[in-house]
């Protein structure tokens, strides 16, 4: 009875682990497998981690632009020392000292973005406690600031908020480009693996056929041998044809798991699968103005942003160095209202003026040469990139129109590879029979296999390439040109 409980528990065991080791089969269309890499392959989760990088770097930007609030304190800070103190003489003595001071202040600061300057709206308390000795009593001191506003302004200064505001948007926009780029490049990429996989199971299946063709071959051809109505050199020919067939199947065998891995390592799928590629058998016949795929590209493809970007930031970089080398002065004044008394009451009452103007001059004299240099230097890389700006949009504008142009041929190329995979087809099924009523020799036979299995390849390699041809100008234009839509493919809250 034990036996037979333990026999049952271990086929329950050995039947549940068949079960977890089946292999999920997918059967997909290039639209699904496309699907699927836009949205869960690995490559596009990094690519939304970068774009999430970028995007809180533009939100602290944009928090440069508005006001900050801080709070600061000392909280307390004691001294208990002996420190050298000046008399009014010029003499100098060591005297003890211990006090006590404490100080808090609320802020309120913004940069101006139209002039580089600044505001600040200051409010602090201070207190200051002197502990006597010797039969000195212990004094105690407060200082308001009710209310004091300062502002900051250099003069013919750098003003790095305005460059920012025309930089840092085009440097966000350029990511949120990318990001579309992205994912195209992702459904290009699953384009090229669906065909891997689906080549090498119309290649399998070939070969499939062709092996199952060549036993039944070998077989009638044994017949007439022995009947001595063919040579032997043309049964070891057959034979031999046989040997081709088992090796060929078996490469193709192999090369089938080897993409159908690399898909699934692409797509992120853990566990095993088998693909099962269906055949986009329908050819869009949709055109492509070039005119419309030049604009598209233009206004949504990240590299004439960046090609803008590139210009601002060489003319940011003449305006720092004009602002750095030449005169440099700076204003700063503060208005405001103070007390000091020996209560903390008092200290608020018949508030006093607190003003203060203060003008800094920096101006070069003489620097052989250096400030002139630089400049130049900033001129000079200035040109340089308008000119290489110049040249990079117009060789990404003629590669468009070039995609445009290779589009529609490539199209032309599947109906005329179809009409001829369909000729060699019918062609090599007249010749088998030929064969089989003993009209034609085994060379002629194997002519007209290896023109069928040529046309059947350069057919797949048509459709491949119409494919590629497409996807690859959706990836330079962003743009759908099958549905007339944008590829804005950006996660929710960018």
């Amino acid at each position: 009875m034990k036996k037979t409980l333990f026999l049952i528990a271990l086929s329950v065991l050995i039947l549940c682990d068949l079960r977890a080791q089946e292999v999920a089969t997918y059967r997909l269309t290039l639209d699904e497998v496309v699907q699927l890499a836009q949205s869960d392959a690995p490559d596009m989760q990094l690519a939304k981690t970068r774009l999430s990088n970028l995007y809180w770097q533009y939100q602290s930007f944009r928090a440069d632009y508005r006001p900050v609030i801080g709070f600061n304190a000392l909280l307390p800070a004691l001294n208990r020392s002996i420190q050298s103190i000046t008399q009014p003489d010029g003499g100098v003595f060591f005297r003890r000292q211990a006090f006590m001071s404490n100080n808090m202040g609320l802020s309120l600061r913004q940069d101006i973005e139209a002039t580089g300057g600044s505001v600040t709206l200051f409010s602090g308390l201070s207190r200051l406690d002197i502990f006597g000795s010797m039969g000195i009593p212990n004094t105690v001191s407060w200082l308001s600031s009710p209310v004091t506003l300062e502002f900051s302004q250099p003069v013919f200064g750098f003003n790095a908020l305005k460059w920012n505001r025309q930089i840092e948007p085009l440097r966000y926009q350029e990511a949120r480009k990318s990001y579309s780029e992205n994912a195209e490049l992702a459904a290009f990429t699953a384009l090229q693996l669906f065909f891997d996989v689906l080549i090498a199971q119309l290649n399998v299946e070939a070969a499939q056929q062709e092996k199952s063709n060549a036993d039944t071959l070998y077989e009638i051809s044994k017949g007439r041998f022995e009947v001595g109505r063919i040579a032997e050199t043309e049964l070891l020919q057959i034979e031999l044809s046989v040997a081709t067939a088992e090796n060929t199947l078996a490469q193709s065998t192999l090369n089938l798991q080897s993409s159908m891995e690399q898909l699934r390592n692409f797509l992120g799928i853990q566990r095993a699968v088998r693909f099962e590629m269906i055949p986009p058998t329908d050819i869009p016949s949709f055109a492509v103005d070039a005119d419309k795929a030049l604009q598209a590209a233009l206004q949504h493809r990240s590299v004439i942003t960046a090609l803008e970007r590139r210009l601002r930031e060489a003319e940011r970089s003449v305006a720092e160095v004009k602002g750095t080398t030449g005169p440099r002065i700076n204003i700063g004044a503060a208005f405001g209202l103070q007390q000091t008394a020996g209560n903390f009451p008092d200290a608020y009452q018949n508030l006093l003026d607190r003003e203060q103007l203060t003008l800094s001059l920096d101006i070069p004299i003489a620097d052989w040469g250096k400030t002139r240099a630089r400049r130049e230097i900033a001129r000079s890389n200035l040109e340089l990139e308008r000119m290489n700006v110049s040249q990079e949009r117009t060789n990404f504008e003629r590669n468009v129109i070039l995609l445009v142009q290779q589009f529609d041929l490539v199209r032309d190329q599947v109906q005329r590879a179809l009409r001829a995979y369909d000729v060699s087809r019918k062609r090599q099924e007249m010749t088998r029979d030929r064969y089989y009523i003993g009209k034609i020799g085994i060379t002629d036979l194997n002519i007209a296999v290896q023109e069928q299995e040529a046309a059947r390849r350069t057919y797949i390699s048509a459709v491949r390439n119409f494919w590629e041809a497409y996807y690859n100008l959706r990836r330079n234009t962003l743009y759908d040109f099958a549905n007339d839509r944008p590829l804005i493919n950006l996660p929710e809250g960018y």
